[in-house]
């Protein structure tokens, strides 16, 4: 797939974008304490957006001490957002948005969308969880599911935001495993997915291979399977 923004999975849920300006962005920055991080990634200098999920320490991540370091701007569910704040994230480095809603940013827009899963961040409830679709300008539309289930709003999201390329987790336990995540890709209709949230901890079990044999049962969507710190787009 030919295409200006690039991506790297970093392991686990967290995933790097630059934009086809240069804008760096990370998803979930799960990096010092993943054991699937390559070192190399595990402590950027380099940052313009952090955007989250939701507030579970394996998403969240180093958050808080990347955004010190970097001057980022922190992109957040409401209640995590203000849970950040009290945890020492700036003020003028928060951006709070909900589920529905949309914020442009340089030369990309990112909306928070529903997802089946819990959030809480330092003990403390960190609203609901939901994915992100991240929609570059005449580029590709970028899907990140967070950790979920299959639901049936994914239709809809197929109509509204037309995503090209998914990342779906698939470790089961904590999300769906592979076979839900298959039927998320028919339901999605996206050209390509990657798999997350799945080999970092032994409880997660779900075998990407399986994700990709069950998404060739269903639908056309290429499954690509990179390796931690792998790029997988431009």
């Amino acid at each position: 797939m030919e295409t200006k923004v690039k991506a790297w999975w970093l392991g686990h849920s967290a995933i790097k974008l630059e934009s086809p300006s240069g804008k760096i962005i990370y998803i979930d920055p799960f990096l010092s304490g993943n054991p699937s991080t390559p070192d190399s990634e595990k402590s950027p200098d380099n940052i313009d957006y952090i955007l989250l999920t939701h507030g579970h320490e394996d998403h969240v991540g180093d958050t808080l001490d990347l955004a010190k370091k970097t001057g980022c701007t922190v992109i957040a569910q409401v209640e995590l957002s203000h849970l950040l704040k009290k945890h020492g994230l700036a003020e003028e480095q928060r951006v709070e948005f909900n589920k529905g809603g949309t914020i442009h940013l340089d030369d990309f827009s990112v909306t928070l969308v529903n997802a089946n899963h819990s959030s809480s961040f330092g003990g403390e409830y960190a609203g609901e969880a939901g994915g992100l679709i991240l929609s570059f300008d005449d580029d590709i539309c970028f899907y990140h599911l967070g950790d979920t289930n299959i639901f049936s709003d994914l239709e809809l999201y197929k109509e509204l935001y037309e995503p090209t390329v998914i990342a779906v987790p698939i470790g089961d336990h904590y999300t769906m495993g592979p076979q839900e995540a298959a039927l998320c890709c028919e339901m999605l209709e996206a050209e390509m997915a990657i798999p997350i949230h799945y080999g970092t901890f032994p409880v997660l079990i779900g075998d990407p291979e399986d994700f990709k044999d069950f998404t060739a049962d269903y639908c056309d969507t290429k499954v690509l399977i990179p390796k931690p710190g792998e790029q997988f787009l431009g």
